[in-house]
């Protein structure tokens, strides 16, 4: 059975709430990182210790992996498709009239975004996983101090703040998208939904954002 647009829509609704909640988790999981030094080591580095070892968090690690895979590649099909079904009308496009910057510049978000990601597990997951880390007192890997020498680096930080305005633009238009495709986007609840996903969207933003500033600027 040939698959359609709506199921593509579908699969990237999906994946993509499933990141969304993921995002939750990672960011509570970062904000330790502001603690006072010595404790946010202890605590950050027991949190990553718990988040390797544990089988049920393993499994899950690996529904994300297949997730932002699934989300990449969906979102290209998606893009393919539409260029496909609007080549004979492109130059008559309007689009820029009625829709945000964020919906008309999708793909050069995700690339920033994809492009971060690959520097992001190459610096702290491949890091964690495939070397031989320090241990701390606790006798955990000592990630916490590959973090914050990392974010001593002016570079990374930038990097790091374009990267997540970049996913702010991208979590703002992929949650309203994701609304509409699972029919939530109801007449009766679309202020609801608005508020919700700007609140949201906001919070993942600049609750990432502030980690490296801080680390970077003040502690």
């Amino acid at each position: 059975m040939k698959t359609t647009t709506l199921q593509y829509k579908l699969i990237m609704a999906a994946t993509g709430l499933f990141l969304c909640f993921f995002l939750v988790i990672h960011l509570l999981g970062n904000l330790q990182l502001l603690l006072p030094a010595a404790r946010a080591q202890e605590q950050f580095n027991w949190y990553s210790h718990l988040l390797s070892g544990n089988i049920l968090i393993k499994i899950i690690s690996w529904v994300l992996y297949l997730s932002l895979i699934s989300h990449a590649v969906y979102a290209l099909l998606i893009t393919r498709k539409s260029k496909k079904a609007n080549a004979s009308s492109y130059y008559y496009d309007k689009r820029k009239v009625s829709s945000p910057w964020s919906s008309r510049n999708m793909g050069i978000l995700g690339t920033i975004i994809l492009i971060f990601l690959v520097i992001h597990f190459k610096d702290f997951w491949y890091v964690y996983m495939f070397t031989d880390l320090p241990l701390d007192a606790a006798g955990n890997k000592d990630l916490y101090t590959i973090v914050i020498t990392t974010y001593d680096q002016l570079w990374y930080v930038l990097v790091y703040e374009v990267s997540f305005l970049a996913l702010g633009f991208h979590l703002l238009h992929g949650f309203f998208s994701a609304s509409r495709t699972l029919g939530l986007y109801h007449p009766k609840y679309v202020k609801a939904v608005k508020v919700f996903g700007w609140m949201y969207t906001l919070l993942i933003t600049l609750g990432f954002m502030a980690i490296p500033l801080y680390i970077h600027f003040i502690k």
